[in-house]
Protein backbone atom coordinates (compact mmCIF):
# COMPACT_ATOMS: atom_id res chain seq x y z
CA UNK A 1 0.00 0.00 0.00
CA UNK A 2 1.00 3.66 -0.39
CA UNK A 3 0.64 6.87 1.81
CA UNK A 4 0.27 8.92 -0.99
CA UNK A 5 -3.23 9.34 -2.96
CA UNK A 6 -3.95 7.04 -6.02
CA UNK A 7 -5.27 8.21 -9.82
CA UNK A 8 -5.99 6.01 -13.05
CA UNK A 9 -3.86 6.53 -16.18
CA UNK A 10 -6.99 8.53 -17.69
CA UNK A 11 -6.95 10.94 -15.15
CA UNK A 12 -3.60 12.23 -15.77
CA UNK A 13 -3.07 11.45 -19.34
CA UNK A 14 -4.43 10.48 -22.72
CA UNK A 15 -3.65 6.95 -24.47
CA UNK A 16 -2.60 6.68 -28.23
CA UNK A 17 -2.18 3.73 -29.86
CA UNK A 18 1.44 2.20 -32.07
CA UNK A 19 0.79 1.45 -35.48
CA UNK A 20 0.59 -1.84 -37.76
CA UNK A 21 2.61 -1.32 -40.76
CA UNK A 22 0.58 -0.88 -44.12
CA UNK A 23 0.57 -3.75 -46.31
CA UNK A 24 3.87 -4.64 -48.03
CA UNK A 25 5.90 -2.78 -46.36
CA UNK A 26 8.59 -3.79 -44.63
CA UNK A 27 11.26 -3.03 -42.11
CA UNK A 28 14.45 -2.57 -43.00
CA UNK A 29 18.21 -2.04 -41.95
CA UNK A 30 19.68 0.78 -43.94
CA UNK A 31 19.02 4.21 -41.52
CA UNK A 32 16.05 6.23 -43.42
CA UNK A 33 16.15 9.07 -40.92
CA UNK A 34 12.50 7.28 -39.80
CA UNK A 35 13.66 4.00 -36.84
CA UNK A 36 10.73 1.87 -35.33
CA UNK A 37 10.11 1.14 -31.74
CA UNK A 38 8.98 -2.33 -31.52
CA UNK A 39 8.20 -4.16 -28.26
CA UNK A 40 11.08 -5.28 -27.25
CA UNK A 41 13.20 -1.87 -27.34
CA UNK A 42 11.01 -0.88 -24.85
CA UNK A 43 12.09 -2.27 -21.22
CA UNK A 44 13.47 -1.40 -18.08
CA UNK A 45 12.01 2.00 -18.16
CA UNK A 46 14.12 3.05 -21.01
CA UNK A 47 13.29 3.09 -25.15
CA UNK A 48 16.89 1.64 -26.47
CA UNK A 49 17.29 -0.13 -30.34
CA UNK A 50 19.95 -2.18 -29.81
CA UNK A 51 19.55 -3.40 -33.07
CA UNK A 52 17.59 -0.39 -34.67
CA UNK A 53 15.25 -0.93 -37.84
CA UNK A 54 13.80 1.63 -40.11
CA UNK A 55 11.20 2.77 -42.42
CA UNK A 56 11.04 4.28 -45.90
CA UNK A 57 9.89 7.81 -45.73
CA UNK A 58 6.93 7.22 -47.92
CA UNK A 59 5.70 4.48 -44.89
CA UNK A 60 6.69 7.16 -42.48
CA UNK A 61 4.22 9.86 -43.81
CA UNK A 62 1.67 6.94 -43.59
CA UNK A 63 2.40 6.62 -40.08
CA UNK A 64 2.76 10.11 -39.37
CA UNK A 65 0.33 10.30 -36.80
CA UNK A 66 1.73 7.24 -34.65
CA UNK A 67 5.28 8.55 -33.55
CA UNK A 68 6.88 9.49 -30.26
CA UNK A 69 8.44 12.38 -29.25
CA UNK A 70 10.80 12.86 -26.32
CA UNK A 71 9.12 12.50 -22.92
CA UNK A 72 6.80 10.12 -24.29
CA UNK A 73 5.94 6.99 -21.90
CA UNK A 74 5.19 4.08 -23.41
CA UNK A 75 3.91 0.75 -22.75
CA UNK A 76 4.34 -2.32 -24.09
CA UNK A 77 0.76 -3.88 -24.45
CA UNK A 78 1.28 -7.20 -26.64
CA UNK A 79 3.38 -10.28 -25.45
CA UNK A 80 5.28 -9.31 -22.93
CA UNK A 81 3.26 -7.24 -20.76
CA UNK A 82 3.79 -3.83 -19.48
CA UNK A 83 7.32 -3.17 -20.66
CA UNK A 84 8.08 0.63 -19.72
CA UNK A 85 10.00 3.19 -21.10
CA UNK A 86 10.68 7.07 -21.95
CA UNK A 87 11.37 9.01 -25.13
CA UNK A 88 14.99 10.16 -25.74
CA UNK A 89 15.80 12.90 -27.43
CA UNK A 90 17.30 10.75 -30.21
CA UNK A 91 14.02 8.73 -30.75
CA UNK A 92 12.04 11.78 -31.19
CA UNK A 93 9.32 11.35 -34.49
CA UNK A 94 10.22 7.70 -34.70
CA UNK A 95 6.98 5.60 -35.34
CA UNK A 96 5.64 3.45 -32.39
CA UNK A 97 4.55 -0.10 -33.33
CA UNK A 98 1.13 -1.39 -32.29
CA UNK A 99 2.32 -3.70 -29.87
CA UNK A 100 2.79 -0.46 -27.59
CA UNK A 101 0.86 3.13 -26.27
CA UNK A 102 2.03 6.22 -25.41
CA UNK A 103 0.59 8.24 -22.57
CA UNK A 104 0.85 12.23 -23.96
CA UNK A 105 -0.92 15.61 -22.83
CA UNK A 106 0.43 14.71 -19.53
CA UNK A 107 -1.72 16.55 -16.51
CA UNK A 108 0.77 19.89 -15.16
CA UNK A 109 1.19 18.02 -12.15
CA UNK A 110 2.32 14.92 -13.10
CA UNK A 111 6.04 14.51 -13.66
CA UNK A 112 6.43 11.93 -17.26
CA UNK A 113 9.95 10.06 -15.33
CA UNK A 114 7.93 9.69 -12.77
CA UNK A 115 5.28 8.33 -14.16
CA UNK A 116 7.39 5.60 -15.89
CA UNK A 117 9.24 4.95 -12.48
CA UNK A 118 5.28 4.08 -11.30
CA UNK A 119 4.22 1.96 -14.18
CA UNK A 120 7.19 0.08 -13.20
CA UNK A 121 6.01 -0.89 -9.84
CA UNK A 122 4.77 -4.10 -8.66
CA UNK A 123 1.53 -2.85 -7.77
CA UNK A 124 1.10 -1.13 -11.46
CA UNK A 125 2.56 -4.21 -12.98
CA UNK A 126 0.19 -6.58 -10.97
CA UNK A 127 -2.58 -4.49 -12.57
CA UNK A 128 -1.14 -4.67 -16.00
CA UNK A 129 -1.04 -8.70 -15.90
CA UNK A 130 -4.11 -9.43 -14.55
CA UNK A 131 -5.80 -7.21 -17.09
CA UNK A 132 -4.37 -8.75 -19.89
CA UNK A 133 -6.37 -11.56 -21.96
CA UNK A 134 -5.97 -13.56 -24.35
CA UNK A 135 -4.86 -17.44 -25.16
CA UNK A 136 -2.03 -17.75 -27.50
CA UNK A 137 -0.73 -14.01 -26.75
CA UNK A 138 -1.57 -12.32 -23.81
CA UNK A 139 -2.86 -8.07 -24.72
CA UNK A 140 -3.67 -5.52 -23.14
CA UNK A 141 -6.68 -3.35 -24.49
CA UNK A 142 -6.24 0.59 -23.88
CA UNK A 143 -9.21 1.03 -21.87
CA UNK A 144 -7.60 -1.24 -19.58
CA UNK A 145 -4.25 0.77 -19.54
CA UNK A 146 -7.05 3.77 -18.45
CA UNK A 147 -7.77 2.14 -15.37
CA UNK A 148 -4.70 1.27 -13.95
CA UNK A 149 -3.70 3.07 -10.53
CA UNK A 150 -0.92 4.48 -9.77
CA UNK A 151 0.78 6.29 -6.59
CA UNK A 152 0.40 10.18 -6.96
CA UNK A 153 2.42 12.06 -4.35
CA UNK A 154 3.13 16.06 -5.03
CA UNK A 155 5.57 16.97 -8.08
CA UNK A 156 7.99 18.41 -6.10
CA UNK A 157 7.91 15.12 -4.61
CA UNK A 158 7.56 13.52 -8.07
CA UNK A 159 10.29 14.89 -9.25
CA UNK A 160 12.43 13.81 -6.25
CA UNK A 161 11.92 10.30 -6.93
CA UNK A 162 12.60 10.57 -10.55
CA UNK A 163 15.72 12.16 -9.68
CA UNK A 164 16.93 9.56 -7.43
CA UNK A 165 16.07 6.47 -9.62
CA UNK A 166 16.78 8.74 -12.84
CA UNK A 167 20.76 8.73 -11.61
CA UNK A 168 20.86 5.09 -11.33
CA UNK A 169 19.95 4.67 -14.80
CA UNK A 170 21.56 7.44 -16.47
CA UNK A 171 24.80 5.29 -14.84
CA UNK A 172 23.30 2.06 -16.13
CA UNK A 173 23.31 4.27 -19.39
CA UNK A 174 26.63 5.34 -19.31
CA UNK A 175 28.03 2.12 -18.65
CA UNK A 176 26.77 0.31 -21.56
CA UNK A 177 27.72 3.12 -24.02
CA UNK A 178 31.34 2.55 -22.46
CA UNK A 179 30.59 -1.54 -23.12
CA UNK A 180 29.80 -0.61 -26.89
CA UNK A 181 32.83 1.28 -26.90
CA UNK A 182 34.67 -1.52 -25.83
CA UNK A 183 33.24 -4.45 -28.23
CA UNK A 184 33.52 -1.88 -31.04
CA UNK A 185 37.79 -1.70 -30.02
CA UNK A 186 37.59 -5.59 -30.13
CA UNK A 187 36.32 -5.75 -33.46
CA UNK A 188 38.58 -3.36 -35.33
CA UNK A 189 41.23 -4.98 -33.97
CA UNK A 190 39.90 -8.63 -34.99
CA UNK A 191 39.29 -6.90 -38.82
CA UNK A 192 42.39 -5.06 -38.67
CA UNK A 193 44.28 -8.78 -38.21
CA UNK A 194 41.99 -11.19 -39.67
CA UNK A 195 40.05 -9.51 -42.33
CA UNK A 196 43.18 -7.01 -43.38
CA UNK A 197 45.95 -9.40 -42.73
CA UNK A 198 47.62 -6.20 -41.21
CA UNK A 199 49.04 -8.12 -37.85
CA UNK A 200 51.85 -8.31 -36.41
CA UNK A 201 54.65 -9.57 -38.12
CA UNK A 202 52.49 -9.57 -41.09
CA UNK A 203 55.10 -8.04 -43.70
CA UNK A 204 57.16 -11.33 -43.31
CA UNK A 205 54.36 -13.76 -43.97
CA UNK A 206 54.07 -14.82 -47.92
CA UNK A 207 50.23 -14.80 -49.04
CA UNK A 208 49.28 -17.83 -50.72
CA UNK A 209 45.45 -19.22 -52.52
CA UNK A 210 42.52 -20.52 -50.92
CA UNK A 211 38.99 -21.01 -51.57
CA UNK A 212 38.72 -17.69 -49.97
CA UNK A 213 41.25 -15.81 -51.54
CA UNK A 214 44.61 -15.17 -50.61
CA UNK A 215 45.13 -15.77 -47.20
CA UNK A 216 48.66 -15.95 -44.80
CA UNK A 217 50.80 -19.11 -45.03
CA UNK A 218 50.48 -21.18 -42.35
CA UNK A 219 46.75 -20.75 -42.12
CA UNK A 220 43.87 -22.78 -42.85
CA UNK A 221 40.22 -22.93 -44.03
CA UNK A 222 37.62 -25.05 -42.42
CA UNK A 223 34.15 -25.54 -42.43
CA UNK A 224 32.40 -24.54 -39.12
CA UNK A 225 31.35 -27.90 -38.17
CA UNK A 226 34.74 -28.77 -38.05
CA UNK A 227 35.68 -26.29 -35.34
CA UNK A 228 33.09 -27.14 -32.75
CA UNK A 229 33.60 -29.51 -29.68
CA UNK A 230 29.48 -29.10 -29.13
CA UNK A 231 26.52 -27.80 -30.65
CA UNK A 232 22.68 -28.06 -29.93
CA UNK A 233 19.48 -26.77 -30.17
CA UNK A 234 18.00 -25.49 -26.53
CA UNK A 235 14.87 -25.75 -24.76
CA UNK A 236 12.32 -24.32 -22.89
CA UNK A 237 10.76 -26.99 -20.04
CA UNK A 238 8.10 -25.87 -17.97
CA UNK A 239 6.72 -23.40 -15.94
CA UNK A 240 6.50 -25.25 -12.37
CA UNK A 241 8.17 -27.98 -11.42
CA UNK A 242 7.75 -31.49 -11.50
CA UNK A 243 8.86 -34.97 -11.31
CA UNK A 244 9.37 -35.05 -14.81
CA UNK A 245 10.81 -31.72 -14.74
CA UNK A 246 12.87 -31.34 -12.05
CA UNK A 247 15.69 -28.98 -13.07
CA UNK A 248 15.78 -25.44 -12.51
CA UNK A 249 17.37 -23.07 -15.20
CA UNK A 250 17.20 -20.08 -17.00
CA UNK A 251 16.49 -19.84 -20.73
CA UNK A 252 18.14 -17.83 -22.89
CA UNK A 253 15.74 -16.31 -25.69
CA UNK A 254 17.17 -13.92 -29.25
CA UNK A 255 15.50 -11.54 -27.45
CA UNK A 256 17.53 -11.62 -24.14
CA UNK A 257 20.68 -10.66 -26.74
CA UNK A 258 21.03 -7.56 -26.09
CA UNK A 259 21.12 -7.93 -22.38
CA UNK A 260 23.36 -10.80 -22.20
CA UNK A 261 25.93 -9.02 -24.56
CA UNK A 262 26.49 -7.09 -21.49
CA UNK A 263 26.32 -9.82 -18.72
CA UNK A 264 23.22 -9.71 -17.81
CA UNK A 265 20.36 -12.36 -18.27
CA UNK A 266 17.31 -9.30 -18.17
CA UNK A 267 14.10 -10.68 -18.46
CA UNK A 268 15.34 -14.37 -19.20
CA UNK A 269 12.61 -16.53 -17.21
CA UNK A 270 13.48 -18.98 -14.47
CA UNK A 271 12.17 -22.55 -16.21
CA UNK A 272 11.86 -26.00 -15.11
CA UNK A 273 13.65 -28.96 -17.28
CA UNK A 274 14.20 -32.64 -17.34
CA UNK A 275 17.11 -34.21 -16.44
CA UNK A 276 17.95 -35.77 -19.88
CA UNK A 277 17.60 -32.34 -21.57
CA UNK A 278 19.48 -30.00 -19.14
CA UNK A 279 22.36 -32.64 -19.26
CA UNK A 280 23.50 -31.74 -22.89
CA UNK A 281 22.39 -28.34 -23.13
CA UNK A 282 23.71 -26.50 -19.73
CA UNK A 283 25.62 -23.72 -20.54
CA UNK A 284 29.11 -22.74 -19.17
CA UNK A 285 31.45 -19.60 -20.06
CA UNK A 286 32.99 -19.36 -23.34
CA UNK A 287 29.82 -21.27 -24.79
CA UNK A 288 27.96 -18.75 -27.56
CA UNK A 289 24.27 -18.80 -27.77
CA UNK A 290 23.31 -18.50 -31.62
CA UNK A 291 19.83 -17.80 -32.82
CA UNK A 292 18.57 -19.82 -35.17
CA UNK A 293 14.62 -18.27 -35.57
CA UNK A 294 12.71 -15.34 -34.88
CA UNK A 295 13.60 -12.02 -37.05
CA UNK A 296 11.98 -11.21 -40.39
CA UNK A 297 12.24 -10.31 -44.07
CA UNK A 298 14.66 -7.41 -43.02
CA UNK A 299 16.14 -8.51 -39.71
CA UNK A 300 18.45 -11.82 -40.06
CA UNK A 301 18.23 -14.04 -37.61
CA UNK A 302 21.63 -15.48 -37.12
CA UNK A 303 22.48 -13.34 -34.12
CA UNK A 304 24.92 -14.63 -31.68
CA UNK A 305 26.35 -13.89 -27.93
CA UNK A 306 29.40 -14.83 -26.01
CA UNK A 307 28.67 -15.75 -23.10
CA UNK A 308 31.22 -14.11 -19.64
CA UNK A 309 32.27 -15.93 -16.94
CA UNK A 310 30.32 -12.82 -14.72
CA UNK A 311 27.35 -13.50 -16.24
CA UNK A 312 27.31 -17.25 -14.35
CA UNK A 313 28.41 -15.50 -11.70
CA UNK A 314 25.72 -13.28 -11.08
CA UNK A 315 23.09 -15.97 -10.90
CA UNK A 316 21.98 -18.69 -8.61
CA UNK A 317 20.74 -21.48 -10.79
CA UNK A 318 22.65 -22.57 -14.22
CA UNK A 319 21.57 -21.30 -17.61
CA UNK A 320 20.32 -23.10 -20.88
CA UNK A 321 19.14 -21.27 -24.59
CA UNK A 322 15.51 -21.22 -25.62
CA UNK A 323 14.10 -23.42 -27.97
CA UNK A 324 14.78 -20.75 -30.94
CA UNK A 325 18.54 -20.76 -30.18
CA UNK A 326 21.49 -23.28 -30.08
CA UNK A 327 24.49 -23.56 -27.93
CA UNK A 328 27.27 -23.24 -29.73
CA UNK A 329 30.95 -24.89 -28.21
CA UNK A 330 34.09 -23.92 -29.96
CA UNK A 331 37.28 -26.37 -29.66
CA UNK A 332 39.48 -24.45 -27.99
CA UNK A 333 42.11 -26.74 -29.52
CA UNK A 334 41.51 -25.43 -32.98
CA UNK A 335 39.91 -21.92 -32.63
CA UNK A 336 39.36 -19.47 -29.88
CA UNK A 337 35.38 -18.89 -28.94
CA UNK A 338 36.08 -14.88 -29.32
CA UNK A 339 37.01 -15.56 -32.60
CA UNK A 340 34.10 -17.43 -33.52
CA UNK A 341 31.90 -15.08 -31.94
CA UNK A 342 33.42 -12.40 -33.94
CA UNK A 343 33.28 -13.96 -37.54
CA UNK A 344 29.40 -14.50 -36.72
CA UNK A 345 29.07 -11.09 -35.63
CA UNK A 346 31.21 -10.03 -38.94
CA UNK A 347 29.38 -11.99 -41.09
CA UNK A 348 25.91 -10.73 -39.57
CA UNK A 349 26.56 -7.01 -39.92
CA UNK A 350 27.57 -7.76 -43.58
CA UNK A 351 24.47 -9.49 -44.21
CA UNK A 352 26.59 -12.52 -45.48
CA UNK A 353 25.00 -14.83 -42.58
CA UNK A 354 21.45 -14.74 -45.46
CA UNK A 355 22.36 -16.56 -47.38
CA UNK A 356 21.24 -19.43 -44.77
CA UNK A 357 17.93 -18.51 -43.68
CA UNK A 358 14.43 -19.27 -45.17
CA UNK A 359 11.32 -17.78 -45.07
CA UNK A 360 7.70 -19.39 -43.86
CA UNK A 361 4.84 -18.49 -42.61
CA UNK A 362 6.13 -15.23 -41.58
CA UNK A 363 8.84 -16.28 -39.06
CA UNK A 364 12.49 -16.62 -40.13
CA UNK A 365 14.44 -20.15 -39.67
CA UNK A 366 17.92 -20.72 -40.16
CA UNK A 367 19.78 -23.60 -42.02
CA UNK A 368 21.84 -24.30 -39.56
CA UNK A 369 23.06 -28.01 -41.26
CA UNK A 370 23.77 -26.18 -44.21
CA UNK A 371 25.25 -23.44 -41.91
CA UNK A 372 27.98 -26.00 -40.27
CA UNK A 373 28.82 -27.57 -43.76
CA UNK A 374 29.18 -24.80 -45.90
CA UNK A 375 30.50 -21.68 -43.90
CA UNK A 376 34.23 -21.76 -43.96
CA UNK A 377 36.08 -20.13 -41.36
CA UNK A 378 39.72 -18.55 -41.32
CA UNK A 379 41.57 -20.36 -38.84
CA UNK A 380 44.96 -18.32 -38.05
CA UNK A 381 47.92 -19.98 -36.53
CA UNK A 382 47.45 -20.91 -32.50
CA UNK A 383 50.00 -18.51 -31.34
CA UNK A 384 49.02 -15.68 -32.84
CA UNK A 385 45.34 -16.54 -31.83
CA UNK A 386 46.59 -16.22 -28.28
CA UNK A 387 48.68 -13.26 -28.71
CA UNK A 388 44.96 -11.62 -30.28
CA UNK A 389 43.64 -13.03 -27.28
CA UNK A 390 46.04 -11.39 -24.26
CA UNK A 391 45.66 -7.80 -26.71
CA UNK A 392 41.37 -7.87 -26.23
CA UNK A 393 41.19 -9.91 -23.05
CA UNK A 394 41.56 -6.41 -21.16
CA UNK A 395 38.75 -5.21 -23.43
CA UNK A 396 36.28 -8.17 -22.75
CA UNK A 397 37.38 -7.92 -18.79
CA UNK A 398 36.39 -4.14 -18.17
CA UNK A 399 33.42 -4.42 -20.76
CA UNK A 400 32.41 -7.72 -18.03
CA UNK A 401 33.04 -5.62 -15.19
CA UNK A 402 30.98 -2.54 -16.04
CA UNK A 403 28.25 -5.14 -17.39
CA UNK A 404 28.62 -6.67 -13.32
CA UNK A 405 28.02 -3.18 -11.97
CA UNK A 406 25.26 -2.72 -14.29
CA UNK A 407 23.86 -5.48 -12.62
CA UNK A 408 24.00 -4.27 -9.18
CA UNK A 409 22.95 -1.17 -10.27
CA UNK A 410 19.56 -2.34 -11.41
CA UNK A 411 18.96 -4.76 -8.74
CA UNK A 412 19.77 -1.76 -6.11
CA UNK A 413 17.40 0.39 -8.21
CA UNK A 414 14.49 -2.41 -8.40
CA UNK A 415 14.84 -2.49 -4.16
CA UNK A 416 14.48 1.33 -4.16
CA UNK A 417 11.66 1.96 -6.53
CA UNK A 418 8.61 0.25 -4.75
CA UNK A 419 9.81 2.04 -1.58
CA UNK A 420 10.09 5.78 -2.90
CA UNK A 421 6.73 4.97 -5.24
CA UNK A 422 4.94 4.00 -2.04
CA UNK A 423 6.07 5.96 0.44
CA UNK A 424 7.83 3.34 2.52
CA UNK A 425 11.14 5.73 2.39
CA UNK A 426 10.95 9.37 2.85
CA UNK A 427 12.29 11.44 0.14
CA UNK A 428 13.08 13.79 2.03
CA UNK A 429 15.91 12.05 4.74
CA UNK A 430 17.45 10.42 1.31
CA UNK A 431 21.22 11.94 -0.13
CA UNK A 432 21.42 13.13 -2.85
CA UNK A 433 21.38 10.57 -5.53
CA UNK A 434 25.18 10.90 -6.27
CA UNK A 435 26.47 10.69 -3.05
CA UNK A 436 23.91 7.43 -2.46
CA UNK A 437 25.73 5.72 -5.36
CA UNK A 438 29.39 6.12 -4.93
CA UNK A 439 28.47 5.12 -0.93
Amino acid sequence: MSIYPSVRIVEIAQIKGGKRLPAGASLVSEDTGHPYVRGRDIRNGAIRCDEPVFITEDVHQQLRRYTIAEGDVCITIVGNIGDVGITPRSLHNANLTENAVKLVQLRDDCDGHFLAYALLSPHAQAQMKLSAAGAAQPKLGIYKVEQIEVAYPPLATQRRIASILSAYDDLIENNTRRIAILEEMARRIYEEWFVRFRFPGHEQVKMVESELGLIPEGWTVQPLGNLLEHHIGGGWGEESESEDFPVAAYVIRGTDIPDVRVSALGRSPLRHHKESNFRTRKLQPKDIVFEVSGGSKDQPVGRAVLLTHRLFQSVDQPIICASFCRLVRANQKVILPELLQLHFERIYENREIMKYQTQSTGITNFKFTVFLEKEMVLVPPSNLQEYFSKSVLPLYDLASTLGAKNTNLRATRDLLLPKLISGELDVSTLPEPEEAIAA
